[in-house]
């Protein structure tokens, strides 16, 4: 895996990361300027244009499997692939994505 496309992925991290921040920092101005008695509960304001998060790009996790393999966890990353019915990556569904990268970001930290 290549520095660039880890590269990338920290940044579509600090990306969201940023995007959360946003979103909460909007929500403490609502609550405070709401001008209600101190201590009480205000709902926050919903923001209804808040975008999806990105979809998880093949290469994304790609640079985690790799990663992890260079770790020493390529056992355990064949046995995922197995479990989400795949013997290489590029048979994964998209849809998948997510589940595998949450199942692999694990290994090696228990």
């Amino acid at each position: 895996m290549g520095k660039m496309s880890e590269l990338d992925l920290c940044v579509g991290e600090l990306r969201s990361a940023a995007q959360s921040l946003n979103t909460v920092a909007d929500s403490m101005v609502a609550l405070f300027s709401s001008g209600n008695i101190p201590g009480s509960m205000v709902e926050p304001k919903t923001n209804t244009t808040t975008t999806k998060p990105k979809p998880i790009t093949l290469e994304q996790v790609r640079a985690v499997l790799a990663e992890k393999s260079r770790d020493g966890h390529t056992a355990e990353i064949r046995a995922l692939l197995e479990k989400h019915g795949a013997a290489k990556l590029s048979e994964i569904a998209p849809d998948k994505y997510a589940d595998l990268l949450a199942e692999a970001e694990v290994l090696g930290n228990g």
